[in-house]
């Protein structure tokens, strides 16, 4: 890993995801049943983030939508240039600083009759010392570039407050429990040599499906966009050509029976197909087929991240002689 240091801090982040993750969704927890009694009693949930946040803010927030609340997503840089209207709500700001620009600039502005509550890794933030109550990841700082435990531990604090709110979170659980690392080699392969890439999913798997694009532009430098997967069937569907690579995320869900038709549509265009697939039903005709473990929601969300690291790692290495992991235009924190 001598010319790859960045990937190196990234892989020793890895190691230690999986145990972060379940000590932060086990542990005590009263930030997370403040929030709870907060949400319950204002029915509203807005999720404030930026960056890689903002796409675990899109998992959680449909699984939130099925529980009954009003839940939506907002960028907080769009926040800050359109602030949404004053009512009373439940805003949960994720930042695994705590410390981005944005997110120090919401913070600066009155809340009004929004109860302001915090997803961080890092107790002494601003976002930890500005909000009524934060939730801390366990393990601390995340010192590589790319985002990766990161990611797994705002799913785990997500997966806190879900399960507070009536979500069990035993399948994530066993998720979390395990060391076994799903084996992305077919998918690398069918996806070398490609130019740009898609990665598409319904519900908790569009966030996911973002998560993964970035990540992808992170670590190998690869124009990668994510879609939510009713959105990519119409007008991006026109960029599809062999040289594209296309990677479907199917959850046991409701999104399971949307995956086939989608999957035979992008065979037709002659662009690379691998297809993530947690559905727990036969493999499809079409494309590579990568099989996890049946389960939906945040459990089976979880289990796509982890798979699509070792998928992005290997794209990189592909890709990049030297210095994976290691920014060129950016850095950890934006102010």
């Amino acid at each position: 890993m001598s010319d790859h240091p960045g990937l190196a801090a990234m892989l020793a982040e890895m190691r230690r995801q999986r145990a972060d993750a379940l000590a932060t969704l086990d542990a005590p927890c009263p930030a997370a049943d403040a929030i709870v009694e907060s949400v319950r009693r204002t029915g509203a949930l807005l999720l404030y983030a930026m960056g890689g946040s903002q796409h675990v803010n899109r998992i959680a927030a449909p699984l939130y939508r099925d529980l009954g609340l009003d839940a939506r997503t907002m960028i907080a840089s769009a926040a800050l240039s359109a602030p949404p209207p004053d009512r009373p709500r439940t805003a949960l700001i994720l930042s695994q600083s705590g410390e981005s620009g944005e997110i120090r600039q919401l913070l600066a502005r009155p809340a009004g009759s929004e109860e302001r509550y915090g997803l961080t890794l890092e107790p002494g933030s601003t976002l930890a010392r500005s909000a009524r109550a934060a939730v801390v990841a366990h393990g601390g700082t995340e010192h590589a570039f790319a985002a990766t435990r990161s990611i797994v531990l705002s799913l785990a604090m997500h997966g806190a407050v879900l399960e507070r709110l009536g979500s069990p979170q035993s399948a994530l659980r066993q998720i979390l429990g395990t060391d076994a690392v799903t084996d992305m080699t077919a998918a690398a392969e069918t996806l070398y040599g490609c130019d740009a890439f898609v990665f598409a999913g319904w519900h908790a798997m569009h966030g996911t499906a973002e998560s993964a694009a970035l990540s992808l532009m992170e670590l190998a430098r690869l124009p990668s966009i994510g879609f939510e997967g009713g959105q990519f069937r119409h007008g991006p569907f026109e960029l599809l050509r062999p040289g594209i690579g296309v990677t479907l995320l199917r959850s046991a869900g409701a999104d399971a029976a949307l995956v086939p038709p989608t999957a035979a549509a992008v065979a037709r265009t002659g662009a690379a197909l691998v297809v993530l697939d947690a559905s727990g039903s036969a493999p499809l005709a079409e494309g590579t087929q990568v099989t996890l473990a049946a389960n939906d929601g945040l459990a089976a969300a979880t289990d796509m991240v982890l798979a699509l690291q070792q998928l992005n790692i290997a794209m990189a290495l592909k890709s990049i002689p030297a210095g994976i992991g290691t920014p060129r235009h950016t850095s950890k924190v934006t102010e």
